[in-house]
C-alpha cells in the first residue's frame, strides 16, 4: 500500500514536473521586483509568500468563474529565481493532469491585478505578468465636477474683462478731464484778441498803455 502510494505520489510529481515548465503550454512567466518597489522596506521572497501567491492566482481563478473549483494545489509554481522570477500553471481541478486554458487564466488575472498587486503591496510594473498586458486604471474623478470648474473659469474672465472695462474707462475720463484743464489753463495765459484782423495783446486798462508818439513830443517839450 504504501508503495503504491509513493509510486502515485512519483508519477504526480512527474505530471506536474511536466507541466509546469518554461514555455509550456498555458504556462506564465512572472517576474518580481520587491528591492524595487518598497526598497528599505522590501521583504523577502520565501515560501510564504510563494503560498499567498498562489493563494491569489486560485482566488482570481474561482472568482472569474463563480462555477470555478480551483485550490491553491491546482496552481505550480517552477524555476524560482533568487531574482524573484518564476513561471506557474493552473491545472484543471477536476483532472490535476491538464492545465487550465491560458485564455481563462489571463481573463481571470486581468479581472483581479489590482487585489493581487494589493496582496503584495506592488503594482504593475513591480508585478509583471509578462504575457499578460497591463490593465488600466480606472480614471480618477475629480472631487469638483468638471462643469463647475468651466463655470467658474468663465465666470473669472467676465468679471475680469467687466473690470477693465470700468478701471480703462476711468482713466480715460480722468485722462480727458486733465486735458480740458489743461487747455483752459493756456487759453488764459496767451489771450489774444483781434482789432481789424490784426492780432494784439490785451490791453491792461488799469496800468494803461503809452503811444510811443506822444512820449516823443513830451521829452522835446519839457521846460529846463
Amino acid at each position: 500500500m504504501l508503495r503504491a502510494l509513493l509510486f502515485m505520489l512519483s508519477v504526480v510529481a512527474i505530471a506536474h514536473a511536466e507541466l509546469c515548465k518554461p514555455d509550456a503550454q498555458n504556462a506564465f512567466k512572472v517576474r518580481i521586483s520587491i528591492k524595487r518597489a518598497l526598497g528599505d522596506n522590501a521583504y523577502a521572497w520565501d515560501a510564504n509568500e510563494e503560498y499567498l501567491f498562489k493563494a491569489m492566482v486560485a482566488f482570481a481563478m474561482r472568482r472569474y468563474s463563480s462555477k470555478s473549483t480551483t485550490q491553491i494545489s491546482n496552481v505550480l509554481l517552477c524555476n524560482v529565481t533568487d531574482r524573484v522570477s518564476f513561471w506557474f500553471v493552473v491545472t484543471d481541478s477536476s483532472k490535476n493532469v491538464t492545465t487550465v486554458p491560458g485564455s481563462e487564466v489571463e481573463a481571470a488575472i486581468r479581472m483581479n491585478r489590482n487585489r493581487i498587486n494589493s496582496a503584495f503591496l506592488l503594482s504593475d510594473k513591480t508585478l509583471q505578468f509578462l504575457k499578460i498586458t497591463s490593465t488600466l486604471s480606472p480614471p480618477v474623478e475629480p472631487s469638483t465636477p468638471v462643469w463647475l470648474i468651466v463655470f467658474g473659469v468663465v465666470l473669472c474672465l467676465i468679471v475680469a474683462g467687466i473690470v477693465f472695462l470700468i478701471v480703462s474707462g476711468i482713466q480715460k475720463h480722468k485722462k480727458k478731464n486733465k486735458e480740458s484743464t489743461e487747455r483752459e489753463n493756456l487759453e488764459e495765459k496767451v489771450e489774444v484778441t483781434l482789432e481789424n484782423g490784426i492780432p494784439c495783446e490785451a490791453l491792461d486798462l488799469k496800468a494803461g498803455h503809452i503811444n510811443g508818439v506822444f512820449a516823443a513830443d513830451d521829452e522835446r517839450f519839457t521846460p529846463l
